[in-house]
């Protein structure tokens, strides 16, 4: 499980936070954990699937969940159950991250959605937004 702590010191007046993302391509969860690590103040969790997720979760209190919903165990909503399943976890804030997924499933869960391939400045401002 590769933990990821920010050096930046540039965003001090932001309260760092930790994120689980759980993400399969590799490339791109290499992209979203650079992208977080240079641009906020947060430490990462990145995880492939949802059973390292919810190994981590016992370890590891989230504030904020990114989830993709093509997983290759399990879909994102039903990881998200899980995850929320555990004893005070309830209330994770989630971002689904996704090229298509069932925006009625992902509502119902009061998550935030980001359509793939997302624009940059749209995500951080909606991980900043989520982590209040």
């Amino acid at each position: 499980m590769p933990e990821y702590q920010n050096k930046n010191t540039e965003n001090t007046h932001y309260t760092t936070k930790i994120i689980l993302l759980v993400e399969d391509d590799a490339a791109i969860a290499e992209l979203l954990v650079q992208m977080i690590l240079q641009e906020t103040p947060h430490h990462v969790f990145a995880v492939p699937d949802g059973p390292q997720a919810l190994d981590i979760i016992g370890n590891v209190k989230p504030n904020l969940l990114i989830l993709d919903y093509w997983l290759p165990t399990t879909y994102g909503t039903d990881l998200y159950d899980r995850l929320c399943a555990v004893e005070g976890e309830e209330q994770i804030p989630a971002l689904m991250l996704s090229v298509n997924a069932p925006l009625e499933e992902i509502r119902k869960r009061r998550m935030a959605f980001m359509k793939k391939p997302f624009d940059v400045d749209k995500l951080l401002e909606a991980i900043q937004t989520l982590l209040v």
